[in-house]
């Protein structure tokens, strides 16, 4: 059997095609297309069934063999399918898993994308052989993704894993980007980084969200690796908050891993064992001996686990 993942984001979509047998999944080709958000990204998921229309006639794929498609999407879905407002995708409120499914003709699963990469780095990545996982995605903003028992937690409005925008700043004076103050995204993600950092050197304060000195999280764990005590400080600043955070979700969900990908954390493992550290400190202590690791599917987590997703019944 085969199946197709398929991440959808705001300017590419990728699609996979894959080998199913049992647990076992071997992807066999990778493609992409542009993300057509124009008239509120209503082209997207026609684009998306032409795509793979074309993928079945090109390479002899009969349709008999192909158990379901799996997407995700950058927003909230509920339990049966519904998309709660892609904003980046210009999509209001519709069920994603019924449209998709009469366009195509074959069964489709919908999912939160950063969900979705977990439920690809639990089956074939970091986390394979845990069912109970965490995955946090740090990069300009912090997406997180919720697996319990070998299966995604969406939560009642499909907002289950927003863990970016956990409280951990009483006294921020600046707005995240949801709106509210405080979040852990204004501190440990890529952006994050910067301001912690600009903020200890006294030029763009904490009110700088997109780097107002020019200066990158690139740029911050550079001077880090370079001896600079301040970059050092920031560093340390972020993985602490994150240890917090990754502290509280643990007594609420105790995941056996927590899974952390993203452009921050390539920067060289720095920020891990800091971020392992801070997890303990903070942690209850029937939680504390869930694994920290980097994640190893890198983009293709999204593509993996939503193959994976077609398969679930």
């Amino acid at each position: 059997m085969y199946a197709y993942g398929i991440d959808v984001g705001g300017t590419t979509v990728k699609i996979g095609f894959a080998e199913v047998n049992g647990s076992q999944m071997n992807m066999l080709r990778c493609f992409d297309i542009r993300t057509n958000t124009e008239n509120s990204g209503e082209m997207i998921l026609p684009d998306v069934v032409s795509a793979i229309n074309r993928d079945i006639s090109e390479n002899g794929v009969e349709r008999g063999e192909i158990c379901g498609l799996g997407i995700g999407v950058p927003g909230p879905v509920l339990p049966d399918g519904t998309v709660n407002r892609c904003i980046n995708l210009g999509w209001g409120v519709f069920n994603v898993e019924q449209e998709f499914s009469n366009l195509c003709g074959l069964k489709t699963r919908a999912g939160n994308d950063a969900n979705v990469a977990a439920l690809g780095e639990m089956a074939f990545g970091a986390g394979r052989g845990y069912e109970d996982l965490v995955m946090v995605t740090l990069g300009t903003g912090i997406g997180g993704g919720i697996v319990l028992g070998g299966r995604i937690f969406k939560g009642s409005t499909g907002a289950g894993g927003e863990i970016g925008h956990m409280h951990v700043n009483d006294a921020e004076s600046e707005p995240c980007t949801c709106g509210n103050y405080g979040c852990l995204e204004q501190y440990a993600s890529a952006t994050g980084i910067v301001r912690l950092y600009e903020s200890k050197i006294g030029r763009g304060g904490m009110m700088s969200l997109s780097g107002m000195t020019g200066l990158t999280c690139k740029d911050v764990f550079a001077n880090a690796k370079s001896g600079n005590g301040k970059a050092m400080a920031a560093i340390d600043d972020a993985a602490d908050y994150l240890g917090k955070a990754l502290a509280n979700v643990a007594a609420v969900v105790n995941p056996q891993i927590f899974v952390l990908g993203g452009g921050v954390m390539n920067e060289d493992g720095m920020m891990l064992e800091k971020i392992r550290e801070s997890f303990k400190k903070y942690a209850f202590h029937a939680c504390r001996k869930a694994k920290i690791e980097k994640a190893q599917l890198g983009n293709d987590a999204g593509i993996y686990g939503a193959a994976f997703l077609a398969t679930l019944g």
